[in-house]
């Protein structure tokens, strides 16, 4: 090929490109444009709250500020590097990622290579003669789609809100993670508390046996005395084994949720020693929309519906597209590098659909309807969203009056054994009222228990149902990759021990901006 036909290809090529850039560029994606979905009406403050709602929320605060044990700290450490499924939300972030690199592709022109090489026989003339012959081509080709009507960036647009998406899935998991682990942590406490309280009673019952034992062979009791001592002492020590086998199974959930096979698990501060925040401000409801990970995984969702719609209608409107070939060929391999046997080529196609027995328009109304399916699903997280901060908190704050009640039956039985036990001693009374006061104390104990487990346990549900830990990017969820310091259960400064070194969670590459009031939804096309 001559270098004045290569620079007219080349020119060719030059301008058609360039009149198709400017066709992408200038020209309008068709479909509507994302819209943010919006409840009619949005309640001022939770239903039961009764302290006026604050722009301050205790989703504001990193979970190691909420979950203070240094114990439970370096649990939720190793859980969050090691769990399972958090480990698949971030793959499925980095499949939605590569993704997102597929759909736009498509927006640049795609340049091939091509390469042919053939020996064959034929004959070549009339008279018949036969002879063989080589042949080699290679070329290169370019072919681009103009996204005139917005089709490829419509698509895009869809991927994107799809990985947005995945993004806050991993969040929602992150969250549920620490949350369902300080609730079986905390119950694993109960369930030490409890065990504890089993025992001592036990222990308390089998005095009291060994005494109307004594009292019956010495021939001052009776049989009855010990038939009922004797009883209520196999009836608590039946319930240790049972209590011991919950802590096993309390223990492997919590391995489980570790991402490790089944173990000890280390405890911090007891039940009863545990920090509980007195104050727990919920916030606004409006900013649930942009704390919730399930909320926005719907938004996202709407967003991506929305563009697909676009897609749809796209599809009704006719493709360009631009095709060029450059190369060669030859029959003499040699050749294909040099001036002979050039050839090159440009073309341009326009191709549209007339008639589809109505498949576009069915297309176009099965997107329409997705859409307005996704935009009742964020409706309903919203409205799922409200409802269950509403129950933490009020259920948070009649635990509270629980555990102050429980506290005051506590000591009050406590000290109706004690007396029972002063008046027995003096001669007043006989041990039946011990008894009878010990077997009222041992339920009472255990309700306490129950009481102190809920309000903790409610605190986690609160957390996780406002959405804590909102401003955190997913890399930055261990104690050791914020500037941040950690309180311990007594209050002090520390940073959890295990965690000094350890790599941070694997980075998605993608940090959203998370700082208080700032909108967390992509920019609008």
């Amino acid at each position: 090929m001559s270098s004045r036909v290569a620079r007219r290809f080349h020119g060719a090529l030059r301008a058609g490109i360039s009149v198709a850039a400017v066709a992408t560029l200038t020209g309008c994606p068709v479909g509507p444009n994302f819209v943010q979905p919006e409840l009619n009406e949005l309640p001022a403050s939770y239903h039961g709250e009764r302290a006026r709602s604050e722009a301050a929320s205790f989703a504001d605060l990193p979970w190691w500020e909420v979950f203070r044990d240094p114990a439970l700290q370096r649990l939720a450490g190793e859980a969050i590097e090691a769990n399972y499924d958090l480990r698949m939300a971030t793959e499925r972030v980095v499949q939605a990622r590569n993704f997102v690199i597929v759909a736009r592709s498509p927006l640049l022109p795609q340049l091939n290579y091509d390469g042919l090489a053939s020996r064959q026989r034929s004959t070549i003339t009339n008279a018949g003669d036969t002879g063989t012959f080589n042949f080699f081509r290679g070329t290169f080709e370019l072919a681009w789609e103009v996204d005139v009507w917005g089709r490829i960036r419509r698509a895009t647009e869809a991927a994107e809100a799809q990985l947005l998406a995945q993004e806050e899935v991993q969040r929602g998991v992150l969250l549920t993670l620490v949350a369902d682990l300080a609730q079986a942590y905390f119950d694993l406490l109960a369930l030490d508390a409890q065990l504890v309280i089993a025992r001592q009673t036990a222990a308390s019952f089998g005095e009291t046996l060994e005494l109307f034992t004594n009292r019956y062979f010495g021939g001052v009791g009776s049989k009855l005395e010990t038939a009922r001592a004797a009883g209520a002492l196999e009836s608590v020590q039946a319930i240790i084994p049972e209590l011991r086998a919950a802590i096993a199974a309390r223990e492997n959930q919590i391995s489980v949720l570790l991402g490790r096979p089944p173990g000890a698990i280390t405890r911090g501060a007891p039940l009863d020693a545990q920090r509980v925040t007195p104050e727990i401000p919920a916030g606004l409801p409006s900013a649930l929309l942009r704390r919730r990970p399930d909320i926005l995984q719907a938004e996202a969702s709407v967003r991506a519906a929305n563009a697909e719609v676009g897609v749809a209608i796209a599809n009704f409107f006719p493709r360009l597209g631009l095709s060029a070939a450059y190369g060669a060929a030859s029959p003499e391999i040699g050749d294909i590098v040099k001036s002979s046997g050039g050839l090159w080529a440009m073309a341009s196609t326009l191709a549209g659909p007339l008639f589809r027995g109505g498949q576009l328009y069915g297309e176009l109304k099965e997107q329409q309807a997705i859409h307005a399916e996704t935009v009742l699903a964020w409706e309903r997280a919203v409205v799922r969203a409200l409802a269950e901060v509403a129950t933490a908190l009020e259920r948070r704050r009649m635990l509270v009056l629980e555990r102050v009640a429980r506290e005051r039956e506590v000591a009050a039985y406590r000290q109706s054994v004690e007396l029972a036990l002063d008046r027995y001693n003096a001669g007043l009374s006989n041990y039946y009222e011990v008894l009878e006061a010990q077997q009222l104390l041992f339920p009472a104990e255990n309700q306490l228990v129950e009481a102190r487990l809920g309000e903790l346990a409610t605190v986690a549900e609160l957390y996780r149902a406002l959405g804590g830990g909102w401003n955190l990017a997913p890399e930055a969820w261990l104690p050791g990759t914020s500037s941040a310091g950690v309180e311990d259960a007594a209050g002090a400064d520390v940073t959890p021990a295990g965690l000094e070194g350890k790599p941070p969670l694997r980075s998605t590459g993608r940090v959203h901006e998370r700082g208080v009031g700032k909108s967390r939804a992509p920019r609008q096309s």
